[in-house]
């Protein structure tokens, strides 16, 4: 799987299994994607994460002569890519990637939490996924994301907590959250290793459409607070392609979050069916996400920035983006 068949993979971002493929595991709770079954695709040292859906393009289909398990997807009978699938630990694999609070107060019309309500894991229920993590002997990280049941701040106390306990597992600990006023420092001291705050989307004429009542200007002032505490290479923001955002805002949107010492994730929207009709979700080229990605890699070398140092999360995992330094 080369740098083009990721991107057109990620573009279309779903592949249809046949029966013996399917995963018969709990389905996502994290993010935009929340509810929705997918699998891990390895291939050439690059891995791509595709949701599972009925009259996909993308087919997977089992080599008879592969050898170690190895598949193949296939678009419109033709062979794209080759390679293996591989076994989430706890969403993706080798970490415990888990979210605490499957709900929030916010309405962010790409994301699918809002719409599902769904429950809000105790710090012993956490303990005990990561424990079950660990005795597999598979784990590499631990990362926890979650959305807001009451307030960023009580999130922020909640999640703080979970990580204190945490620490006994040597492993190092990533936190995706809704900043709250010190929270960068709460976690850190906490044994937090990495931090990320979402920007979601860089054009500051959508932004108020797309995530309504987020204070943008907030996120940015607690990012630059968290490069301060964590360090460079340490704090990470999504940035979601495919909201009807100009190329321009995202390019000089990256551009500021790399000056900061910030990591952006270049995103690309998932439609879900809860949240079609709200607002433009189109998934984009792979054209565009190789240009993207490569503005990306420029900018960080420009800053000094590295993205195969990550510990944790959507950098060290690699399955839904085009990874700097470590796909391109």
């Amino acid at each position: 799987m080369d740098l083009k068949t990721k991107a057109r993979l990620i573009s279309l971002g779903s592949i249809e299994l046949p029966e013996v493929f399917r995963p018969s595991g709990p389905v996502s709770t994290a993010g935009p994607g929340a509810g929705e079954k997918n699998v891990f695709f390895r291939s050439g040292g690059r891995r791509v994460r595709l949701s599972v859906v009925e009259g996909s393009p993308l087919k997977l289909a089992e080599l008879e002569e592969g050898e170690g398990g190895e598949v193949a997807i296939f678009e419109n009978g033709v062979e794209v890519a080759r390679g293996v699938l591989e076994k989430p630990l706890l969403h993706c694999p080798r970490q415990a990637y888990i979210t605490v609070s499957e709900r929030c107060i916010y309405d962010c019309k790409f994301c699918a939490v809002p719409k599902l309500s769904g429950g809000v894991k105790s710090k012993e229920k956490v303990e005990r996924m990561v424990a079950e993590a660990w005795d597999t002997g598979e784990l590499e990280a631990i990362s926890l994301t979650s959305g807001v049941e009451r307030s960023p701040e009580e999130e922020v106390a909640r999640v703080a907590d979970i990580v204190r306990a945490l620490r006994r597992f040597d492993v190092p600990i990533g936190v995706s959250v809704t900043p709250a006023k010190r929270s960068s420092e709460i976690l850190k001291a906490a044994g937090a290793d990495e931090i990320k705050y979402n920007v979601e989307c860089l054009d500051s004429e959508l932004f108020g459409r797309v995530c309504p009542g987020v204070p943008l200007e907030k996120i940015k002032m607690a990012l630059s607070d968290a490069v301060d505490k964590f360090g460079e290479n340490r704090v990470f923001s999504n940035v979601i392609v495919g909201l009807g955002e100009s190329d321009r805002a995202l390019r000089e949107g990256i551009e500021e979050l790399a000056e900061m010492g910030v990591l952006p994730i270049i995103r690309a929207v998932y439609p879900h069916p809860l949240r079609r009709g709200e607002i433009e979700m189109i998934r984009p080229s792979p054209e565009r996400l190789i240009d993207l990605a490569r503005h990306l890699r420029k900018v960080l070398d420009e800053h000094g920035l590295r993205g195969d140092l990550a510990e944790t999360g959507c950098y060290r995992c690699t399955g839904c983006d085009l990874i700097p330094h470590r796909d391109l």
